[in-house]
């Protein structure tokens, strides 16, 4: 796949299934993601890869989380779940470094560049991605839980395996229509 048509045609995929990546094709997808822009080389990230047994633990985890915010039967069910959408999981961490002239922002901005980049990668393998949030991204249990440090922040779980079926190309958007000029 040329560099143009990975740019312009790769999109997420919200719905996989087995097989995920395997062992050759993950380190390719980690490696792109530590090709980043990174100023100051601090390497403002961590990676947690979530398979296998690992995916129970990251549910038991989620339903911990769940439960510490009074959740209801239905969300606590929904937590359950939600690792199970994807055959691997990678959840990207911004470890942040004290540094005179990068601020958090700037690493936070590293670290989402390097899941974007672990998307292109898997798009270049014909691998099915979706960069995901909510809440539990947020949630002070979940970080606990999965040892991260208190100052640190996920940016962001990206679930990987393959489409059950082709993913319809969404619109082309114009990067014009995005823009203006001083």
């Amino acid at each position: 796949m040329e560099a143009k048509e990975l740019l312009l045609t790769r999109h997420s995929s919200p719905r996989l299934i087995e097989p995920g990546p395997t062992k050759d094709q993950l380190e390719f997808i980690l490696d792109a993601g530590v090709r980043v822009p990174d100023h100051a080389s601090l390497t403002p990230w961590e990676f947690i890869v979530i398979e296998g047994e690992g995916t129970k633990k990251f549910s038991d985890i989620l339903v911990k989380a769940a439960k510490r915010n009074d959740a209801h039967r239905q969300a606590l069910d929904k937590a359950a779940m939600m690792p199970f959408r994807a055959p691997t999981i990678i959840a990207i961490v911004a470890t942040y470094k004290p540094h005179a002239k990068v601020p958090k922002l700037e690493q936070a901005i590293s670290a989402g560049c390097a899941v974007m980049a672990m998307q292109q990668a898997c798009f270049t393998l014909g691998l099915g991605s979706i960069w995901r949030t909510g809440e539990y991204a947020y949630n002070t249990t979940v970080k606990r839980e999965m040892a991260i440090n208190d100052n640190d922040e996920i940016v962001g779980f990206l679930y990987i395996g393959m489409p059950p079926s082709p993913v319809p190309e969404k619109a082309a958007k114009k990067g014009e229509d995005f823009t203006r000029y001083l």
